[in-house]
């Protein structure tokens, strides 16, 4: 009886202090470029950064072989060009599955298989091919018993919706229906995710005159939207969207299917016509997404519900087709450098006015303005090395912010240096004006980038008024503390 009551209060218990999992968040890995690093240092990188799930758009061997007994999971798709043989024949299903897949599971942990992208966007239309190549290859899985192990999808873009605002008249486009009432079944049935490529970001760049840039962010500051059908509050774009196809799914009935978002994220550069296109939004729609997935938040729909999320992309790809963006959604450059630092926990440290992310301390940097020259950038950190006494060892060859090797790289980091030498002064990040102060911390993977302009600041508050973190960590602790005493109360655990 007393192991009874244990496990009730354990499962309690585990449910309040969090030991689940959350959602999961992904990385998608495209390869539509011709100076990317090979497969398995692309594999080093993905562990590096602690990334537990990849998305890859066909079945290369050289890639699944890559992540054998890496702890990744992957999610392997077949292209929209071998729609045709699969769908047509089991057999050539059955030796796709057994040359592609099979001799590499479960060393690489294959966990779902996208039959398909986006194929209401493609330029030859698959669409009747979709399901048929999905049953095929659920069936091939299913002689071999993995059919509960690997899910079987198919991803869509939001243009699979006629209708997307308010979200509570999302609506399917009807001349879908033909082979989108099947795979809702299919999917149904085998317990599989419905799959949908969403980015606020064009909503926003089509129409910045009615979508505000913090809502599409995922910004705290943004204003909230409300659905006059529902009364539902929206403070994102993201969430908008995902619950106009949810709406869209209720409205067929299919009210029990999990949504997965397979591709999202923020391009770092664009078109002159692309503002919005910088890496400082990019890193704060990532960092708000992350945040905003991994504490099972939810939608205003569905409150509280997981939504495993995979961003796009891992690197910048420059053979893409397009405009210039299309080329620059990466989160590393080919070298394998950030782009710009990312907390993957989405648990760092929260400006409470602001509610921008602060990867470390609270406080402001200095770096080198977007708009700068290259001779400018480069007198003014000749000068920071030099006649400014700013230790500049950090950013040469083989130290940790040596790359990227770009000038105004190499000048942020001397710029913020100088500018803490000197007491976090606006006057010492001036720089003849090409210097620019910042709350986002521009520390990227080992290059740390020096901080103290508001450490007394955190000191003399922190006693003032307790941070919500505070009252979470105080929480947590009382609840582990009555855990442990669950423990010893059954002999399971003897502290002394």
């Amino acid at each position: 009886m007393a192991r009874e009551v244990f496990l009730i209060q354990f499962l309690l218990i585990s449910s309040l202090i969090g030991f689940g999992q959350g959602a999961k968040i992904g990385i998608c890995y495209g390869r539509n470029a011709d100076d990317l690093p090979t497969p398995d240092k692309v594999a080093q990188l993905v562990q590096l950064h602690s990334i537990k799930y990849v998305r890859i758009y066909d079945s290369n061997i050289d890639v699944i072989k890559a992540f054998a007994n890496t702890g990744v999971e992957l999610m392997v798709g077949v292209p929209n060009s071998d729609l045709l043989p699969l769908s047509q024949y089991q057999s050539n299903v059955d030796t796709w599955l057994k040359n592609s897949i099979l001799p590499y599971y479960p060393a690489t942990m294959i966990t779902y298989i996208t039959v398909g992208t986006e194929v209401t966007e493609s330029p030859v239309n698959v669409s009747s091919l979709v399901v048929p190549a999905m049953i095929n290859v659920h069936n091939a899985l299913k002689k071999v018993g993995l059919h509960k192990r690997i899910k079987v999808s198919s991803t869509h873009s939001l243009g699979i919706l006629s209708r997307s605002f308010p979200p509570s008249a999302g609506a399917f486009n009807s001349s879908y229906a033909y082979f989108l009432k099947p795979m809702l079944e299919f999917l149904v049935e085998n317990q599989s995710p419905f799959m949908v490529d969403i980015y606020p970001y064009y909503a926003y760049r089509d129409s910045n005159k009615n979508v505000s840039l913090d809502y599409a962010l995922l910004s705290p500051q943004a204003s909230d939207v409300i659905d006059p059908n529902t009364g539902l509050v929206y403070t994102n774009m993201l969430d908008a969207q995902i619950d106009s196809i949810i709406y869209a799914l209720m409205a067929l009935n299919f009210k029990t299917l999990n949504v997965m978002v397979t591709e999202t994220g923020w391009p770092s550069k664009g078109a002159t016509s692309e503002t919005a296109a910088t890496s400082d939004n990019a890193q704060t729609y990532n960092t708000n997404l992350i945040r905003h997935m991994v504490n099972d938040t939810g939608t205003p729909a569905k409150p509280g519900v997981e939504i495993d999320t995979y961003i796009f992309s891992l690197f910048n790809e420059n053979r893409k087709p397009g405009i210039a963006s299309e080329r620059n959604w990466g989160l590393f450059y080919p070298d394998q450098t950030s782009i710009y630092s990312l907390d993957w926990s989405g648990r760092g440290n929260v400006d409470i006015s602001t509610g921008a992310n602060i990867t470390s301390s609270n406080g402001t940097w200095c770096v080198a303005s977007a708009n700068a020259s290259e001779t400018d950038l480069q007198n003014a950190l000749n000068w920071a090395c030099g006649p400014g006494n700013v230790d500049c060892s950090a950013i040469q060859p083989s130290q940790p912010c040596y790359q990227p090797d770009t000038t105004s790289s190499h000048a942020s980091f001397a710029f913020n240096s100088y500018f803490q030498m000197n007491g976090a002064n606006d006057v010492a990040c001036t720089f003849g004006g090409i210097g620019v102060k910042t709350t986002k911390d521009p520390s990227y993977d080992s290059c740390m980038y020096p901080n103290s302009s508001k450490l007394g600041q955190m000191n003399s508050s922190a006693s003032a008024v307790p941070s919500e973190a505070a009252r979470m960590i105080s929480c947590r602790f009382m609840l582990e503390l009555v855990l442990l005493l669950s423990l010893m109360s059954i002999g399971i655990v003897d502290i002394l």
